[in-house]
């Protein structure tokens, strides 16, 4: 049978393990306990072991001060332009100051929540259809930065918020995919209008860069033929000349040259004349050179050379007349 020692002795063990077991407290990493002593707030518990006056100082609130996910469920907004979208959002937060997330506001989460929603509803609403779906990010910095500002007295750090869909009512989608539709086809006519004007441009700059080149070659060559006429007719009046003093000289030979070129020039176009039907010419080579020599013969005595160079005249040879296409016999040809 127990004695009064031993019921003593137990109860002062019990005593101990129950101070003990009041007055160590393990928070587990990711989390803060808020201590209260006699109801109020006195200190924040880290992660580890820690000692708390027993029976004194109990444990307030655990707080989880590892970052959250907060998921915002969808909502009507109304555009600045009176289109009517849906839209939901997820928000990430942290506690930072477990006290004041446990003694500032009540239902942390659920103010977080309603907080966000409204601030949707109160940025998408002043934003018009085109630049809400066009602007996701923009309307993702706003979110955050209103929030943010909002919930900082609370002890709370509003990491991200992000807005996962937008959906305009079908009708609407409908009307924004013909829309978009007739622009498309509105810059591509005006695209392949573009492409037209430009090869249109190009064609006209080509052939204007053709005429001139064009203009150009003509103005060269009609330059080169002029000074191969220029040189010519100098070449020309060189011969000329020199014949003519030649000729003023008494010189026979060059008389007869001269002639003698003149009338070959005259019988062969004579000759090839299209309008031509009978020419008459003579028949021997004789009969040409004697009519050079009579002709010479006349230029001496227009000039009235006596013959200093001992010339002695020429007999002239008889000439025949024939008629050019006449049909000779057969036996002489």
């Amino acid at each position: 049978m127990l004695t009064g020692f031993s019921v003593t002795i137990i109860v002062l063990a019990f005593l101990v393990l129950l101070t003990l077991f009041a007055g160590i407290k393990t928070v587990p990493q990711g989390y803060g306990y808020t201590v209260e002593r006699f109801g109020r707030y006195t200190r924040t518990l880290t992660p580890g072991l820690n000692l708390i006056i027993p029976f004194i100082d109990t444990i307030g609130k655990r707080i989880n001060v590892m970052e959250q996910v907060l998921d915002v469920p969808e909502q009507e907004v109304i555009t600045r332009d009176n289109a009517s979208v849906e839209a939901d959002a997820v928000a990430f937060y942290q506690i930072l100051n477990p006290a004041s997330a446990a003694y500032q506001v009540a239902n942390l989460e659920m103010a977080i929540l309603n907080l966000t929603m409204t601030n949707i509803r109160s940025v998408m609403g002043s934003m018009d259809l085109d630049e809400l779906l066009s602007n996701r990010d923009s309307i993702n910095e706003r979110l955050l930065r209103v929030v943010d500002l909002a919930v900082e007295p609370w002890g709370v750090k509003v990491t991200r918020i992000e807005i996962k869909d937008i959906r305009p009512p079908t009708d609407l989608v409908e009307a924004m995919g013909r829309q978009m539709k007739a622009e498309r086809e509105k810059r591509a006519q005006i695209l392949e209008a573009e492409g037209s004007k430009t090869a249109q441009i190009l064609r006209s700059e080509g052939s204007k860069q053709s005429a001139i080149l064009e203009a150009e070659g003509e103005r060269e060559a009609a330059f080169r033929e002029a000074e191969a006429r220029e040189r010519l007719a100098e070449a020309e009046a060189n011969a000329t000349r020199s014949v003519s003093l030649a000729i003023a000289e008494g010189d026979v030979a060059a008389i007869n040259y001269f002639v003698a070129q003149k009338y070959t020039e005259a019988m062969a176009s004579i000759g090839t004349a299209k309008n031509s039907k009978v020419v008459l010419m003579p028949m021997e080579a004789s009969s040409l050179i004697g009519s050079l020599g009579g002709i010479g013969q006349i230029a001496r005595e227009v000039f009235g050379s006596d013959g200093d160079a001992g010339a002695t005249t020429q007999p002239r040879p008889s000439r025949s007349t024939p008629t050019v296409g006449a049909r000779r016999p057969d036996s002489e040809s």
